[in-house]
């Protein structure tokens, strides 16, 4: 019985757990999207996951944009064509599939005073300890949860 209970706290707590653990990612952390910031020492200490929840450019609404481009427009600094720019100041950006993604603004000459960010989002590799495709701290926490959830309702 108490095996059952616990195999099913597991799947419970698993699948709410897996759902939450999507991380999202502040640009910029408290700074948020400006001129004058080094976003390539912030991406450099962040890890992305395809399934992290989302990525969020804040700023002043009219003051600063943001252009999804391919490499060769983020090293330009110039807009693809019909690429249109995020404008909302709290812009957002969900990362869904692994890969390098490049982002700048494009307001006047914002971009070539480097406010611009590369990611790399990365994806769990199948044969990984990374259960449900989440990477392996996400899934050290699940199971950390799934445990205290097994102590709590098996006495």
């Amino acid at each position: 019985m108490a095996l059952k209970t616990f195999l099913i706290a597991l799947v419970v707590v698993s699948i709410v757990v897996a759902s939450a653990m999507a991380t999202e990612h502040l640009v910029g952390d408290d700074q948020g999207w400006k001129l004058k910031f080094d976003y390539n020492a912030w991406a450099e200490s962040k890890e992305f996951h395809v399934g992290d929840k989302l990525t969020v450019f804040k700023y002043k609404e009219g003051v600063h944009n943001v252009y999804r481009a391919d490499l060769t427009a983020f090293q330009n600094c110039a807009p693809g064509a019909n690429v249109e720019p995020l404008t909302t100041g709290n812009d957002v950006i969900e990362l869904k599939s692994p890969g390098k993604k490049w982002y700048f603004c494009g307001i006047n000459n914002h971009c070539d005073q480097g406010m611009k960010v590369a990611v790399n989002v990365l994806s769990s590799s199948p044969g990984s300890s990374a259960a449900f495709g989440i990477s392996p701290s996400k899934f050290v926490a699940m199971m950390v949860a799934a445990f205290s959830m097994f102590l709590i309702i098996i006495p």
